[in-house]
């Protein structure tokens, strides 16, 4: 009888995987055996895997220069790393070696893109893409890059009014963008996205107040669907939607030669996930050079802004089973050592489902389990996968510590979780470890980049 938890797995998923095998009835995650890291370390642990971060970086370099390539594409590439993804230094030092642009959301943005350069990680002519809603502290900070000789920073407008604040703050001309607010999908709470300018005022706008600036030179359109790159009517009519006001603002407008088509590819957050990258590449840069041929008009050079899918899946959580409760006679509960609304905050915000699989015990009988937090909150806990409504785990054995792990969330989570301030119930924040592999011999090496957080460092935040 097939009643193993190595069996269930098999049977349920193609596995082993790239990022994922069993050894000895213990999990890896891209060949590094987690039990080890447990020993060392203990739990609840955060991971960060930074050879991940460069391989997704050039994947999607590849993928879209491959893409250009096959339908003699005239523009070029560039990818940009969405700084609030995870704004650690660690990542933004690992994804600036591969020669990448940067986008940034609010005024501390710009101290990170000093900082940076004040390291010798980035040069002035790196392009910096400002986006977000523009209060007079961006404005101000951005200006600062520009007037520095930051000759590539683009901010883009995110409404009409944000010009007006750029004329009293830029001593040198600058070049700029302006975002698209996109239609929302028809199940959406509403219609139009509440970031950028309709579609209707942008030519108008450009023609009244761009058009004959001394000091502004309009760059880039900026496009981007709240609900990410996917294959339906409703992406390729929105992407078409701007392509259409990208190709009439061109006639009116040589100087405008690029597109950001912003986020949007997903990462894997289920073992059984498909999606075709490739094919969706491929499409995006057809259908642009399509729409530009029929209009006359030069292909943009394009820029994307990925966030998730740069740091998403670099990222792991462990955690020990410490409790087991059995409530009533179906909901049996497996109690972890920390908090999901606090570290791993978007389980509870917006339901996010991410992999979850056992690290050691494969080789045990497994039940229909549900996960939960340390916190009195009754929200605390995880009860699904993407795949299924369930979670199955190994039965627990006394003496025999069950640990689990949450893998691909590197996104997202250590800013939304508030991390090194207050976190609910005063749960302490977990260790945080970075992983590295030796470029001489491939060997990974670890350090550790957080402590778990102190009772002092609360308290002196809470006034004590």
């Amino acid at each position: 009888m097939k009643d193993k938890y190595i069996d269930l797995i098999e049977q349920s998923f193609d596995f082993p995987q790239d990022e994922f095998s069993v050894e000895d009835n213990e999990l890896n995650f891209h060949d590094i055996p987690l039990m080890e890291l447990i020993k060392q370390y203990g739990t609840p642990l955060k991971i960060t895997y930074l050879p991940k971060i460069s391989q997704q970086i050039n994947r999607a370099k590849r993928m879209f220069n491959v893409a250009m390539a096959k339908v003699d594409y005239k523009g070029s590439y560039n990818y940009c790393y969405c700084t609030k993804s995870s704004h650690f230094s660690f990542v933004l030092e690992e994804a600036m070696k591969n020669d990448i642009h940067l986008e940034t959301s609010s005024a501390y943005d710009i101290h990170i893109i000093n900082a940076l350069y004040d390291g010798g990680i980035i040069d002035k002519d790196r392009y910096i893409i400002c986006n977000g809603f523009k209060r007079p502290q961006y404005v101000e900070n951005i200006a600062q890059l520009v007037n520095d000789g930051f000759s590539n920073t683009i901010p883009v407008l995110d409404n009409k009014e944000e010009l007006e604040l750029f004329e009293d703050s830029f001593t040198k001309k600058c070049k700029v963008g302006i975002r698209i607010a996109c239609e929302e999908e028809p199940k959406f709470d509403f219609y139009t996205s509440r970031l950028g300018i309709r579609y209707n005022d942008i030519v108008d706008f450009y023609k009244a107040k761009l058009k004959n600036s001394k000091k502004f030179q309009l760059k880039m359109l900026h496009f981007f669907i709240n609900t990410g790159i996917k294959d339906t009517a409703y992406y390729w009519n929105e992407l078409s939607k701007c392509m259409n006001v990208y190709c009439e603002l061109k006639a009116i407008c040589p100087e405008l030669d690029s597109l950001n088509i912003g986020g949007g590819f997903p990462i894997k957050n289920t073992l059984n996930f498909e999606y075709d990258y490739e094919y969706l590449t491929e499409e995006i840069i057809s259908q642009i050079k399509n729409i530009c041929e029929r209009n006359g008009v030069e292909e943009p050079n394009i820029f994307t802004e990925f966030g998730s899918f740069t740091v998403g899946e670099s990222g792991a959580a462990l955690y020990s089973i410490v409790n087991q409760k059995q409530q009533n006679d179906r909901e049996n509960w497996y109690m972890i050592d920390s908090s999901f609304i606090t570290t791993l905050p978007d389980t509870w915000g917006i339901n996010q489902r991410y992999i979850m699989l056992a690290v050691n015990n494969w080789d045990k009988e497994y039940q229909r389990v549900l996960l939960g937090g340390l916190t009195c909150d009754s929200e605390d806990f995880y009860n699904s996968e993407c795949h299924t409504s369930a979670i199955f785990l190994p039965k627990l054995e006394a003496g025999n510590t069950q640990y689990i792990g949450f893998f691909h969330t590197g996104a997202y989570q250590e800013s939304l979780g508030g991390f090194g301030g207050i976190q609910h119930c005063l749960i302490p924040a977990p260790k945080h470890i970075i992983i590295d592999r030796d470029k001489s011999d491939n060997e990974y090496y670890t350090r550790l980049f957080a402590k778990e957080q102190s009772y002092r460092s609360m308290l002196r935040i809470l006034g004590y």
